[in-house]
């Protein structure tokens, strides 16, 4: 956190009270992660349930906003309520005036019952599509989305505030690094 090029973090309430202690968060942006209930390979892993920071404690914290993870699997009826949790965190956000970091994707359940995302970038766009009319405003809402073929696209098709999902890359670090500096110069990326 003391290095100048790290701008803020996005944690979960135990290391964002680790880090609180510390004093580290001085000067920095710093989100909460608000849904940490979806285990994965848990049976009901698309209802992720907010079991994380509130926008209460968030808002308590000083912190400037917190992200939730949406995934949309459009035949569990599970993503009906992760969709109404989403925006309800939206909305308790927006009323305080903290940021909602919404990270969407498009989720398919497997032969064998696991989930994965899609990555085409016809499935990040619907994603966006869905994830960006949730709650009664978007004045406070970012998105927070993969790095994809077609990035110009899948940027194109919102107005909102984006940050780029990173990572550290498992195989192609040159690749990756050139997909993600790719994306930072689509319009108003962020990494």
């Amino acid at each position: 956190m003391a290095n100048p090029a790290v701008d803020g973090v996005l944690a979960s309430p135990d290391i964002m009270d680790d880090l609180l202690l510390l004093g580290a968060l001085e000067g920095k942006l710093v989100f909460g992660s608000m849904n940490r209930g979806g285990l994965a390979g848990l049976v009901n892993e698309i209802d992720d349930r907010f079991t994380g920071h509130t926008a209460a404690a968030l808002d308590a914290l000083g912190a400037d906003g917190g992200k939730m993870l949406t995934r949309i699997c459009l035949g569990d009826p599970d993503t009906a309520n992760i969709l109404e949790a989403t925006a309800k965190a939206v909305d308790s956000l927006a009323a305080r005036k903290l940021i909602a970091m919404v990270e969407p994707f498009l989720s398919v359940r497997e032969a064998n019952g696991s989930v994965r995302n899609d990555l085409s970038p016809d499935a990040v766009i619907k994603s966006v599509a869905i994830a960006q009319g949730l709650g009664s405003t978007s004045a406070y809402t970012w998105m927070k989305l993969p790095v994809v073929a077609e990035m110009e696209r899948v940027m194109a098709a919102t107005t909102l505030p984006t940050v780029l999902l990173g990572g550290d890359p498992d195989a192609g670090q040159d690749e990756v690094f050139a997909s993600w500096q790719a994306a930072l110069a689509c319009r108003e990326s962020r990494d």
